[in-house]
């Protein structure tokens, strides 16, 4: 079973740490409590960035570290790579929020990782969370209180914008995974449903989907076959995009029926989800639901 639950003792690596993004968001991350103990950076031959060591392999900052867990903030074309190093190093959890993977990458990626037995989660992901703990990505803070709530997202902004409004309101988040917009991807949310329904910390689960492919049935499938008996909400992206074109995602591709809103809709509320219109139904929704919890 996939495992994303993560704390302020996890070891992180970060990879690509010397570049602008990876020096920012070791700053981020680590200012909300992620234990980075190392970074990767096979050619610039820095030995640190801002305190944490660096090193030129993964195997090497394992070796030093005995990390667990990579957060890969490398460009696309060196992505793949990237992962294939963390791999054999022995890295258990991968996170690329990279965009532009290219699909061939991605699907040997995804084998890879599966051989593995390691998670992964991306591409094209802001990341995941576990609020008052550690965050791996680009999860904005303001959207982050710890609580019942469980969380998975193929919008990164729209998660945000949901996280920050019921954080607001008093409604925090267990573990939040984004698990990005790509056709092909690390981790698919039908794929997260087990740990969801063992967490004693997770109540309820919100999905914030959008058009095109098939993830958001799939999940629907996944959640009558685990019987899951926790309530859950979803948000979806997209309910107005026309037929035939790319909108944001490179997932979010609607041809005909498949892939488009009605037909997301219809195969989550036959599994018992309760879907809403808009961020402010689904607030209030979830309000209802979890404000006393």
């Amino acid at each position: 079973m996939i495992n994303p639950r993560i704390d302020n003792m996890t070891r992180v690596i970060v990879q690509g740490i010397t570049g602008r993004a990876g020096r920012m968001h070791v700053r981020l991350m680590r200012d909300y409590g992620t234990h980075i103990v190392a970074g990767v950076s096979p050619k610039t031959g820095a030995r640190d960035v801002d305190g944490v060591p660096v090193f030129a392999s993964c195997r090497d900052a394992v070796a030093q570290t005995r990390a667990t867990t990579s957060v890969l903030l490398v460009g696309a074309e060196q992505l793949l790579g990237a992962i294939e190093d963390a791999v054999t190093a022995g890295i258990k959890l991968i996170v690329t929020p990279t965009e532009g993977m290219p699909v061939h990458d991605a699907l040997r990626a995804r084998r890879l990782t599966q051989a593995a037995g390691v998670t992964w989660i991306g591409a094209s992901t802001p990341g995941m969370a576990v609020a008052g703990q550690a965050k791996l990505g680009f999860l904005p803070e303001a959207s982050l209180k710890p609580g019942p709530l469980g969380l998975m997202s193929k919008s990164g902004t729209l998660s945000y914008e949901a996280g920050y409004r019921l954080a607001q309101r008093g409604i925090g988040t267990s573990v939040w995974v984004g698990v990005g917009g790509d056709p092909v991807k690390g981790t698919r949310c039908a794929e997260l449903v087990p740990f969801y329904a063992a967490d004693a910390q997770t109540a309820a689960l919100l999905v914030i989907g959008e058009i095109g492919g098939s993830e958001e049935e799939e999940f629907a499938a996944a959640l009558s076959e685990y019987h899951f008996s926790k309530p859950v909400f979803a948000l979806i992206a997209g309910r107005s995009s026309p037929e035939g074109v790319t909108m944001g995602h490179a997932g979010a591709l609607v041809h005909g029926s498949h892939g488009g809103y009605a037909a997301k809709k219809a195969a989550l509320e036959q599994a018992g989800v309760v879907v809403y219109a808009s961020l402010d139904a689904m607030v209030a929704g979830i309000m209802r639901v979890l404000g006393k919890h």
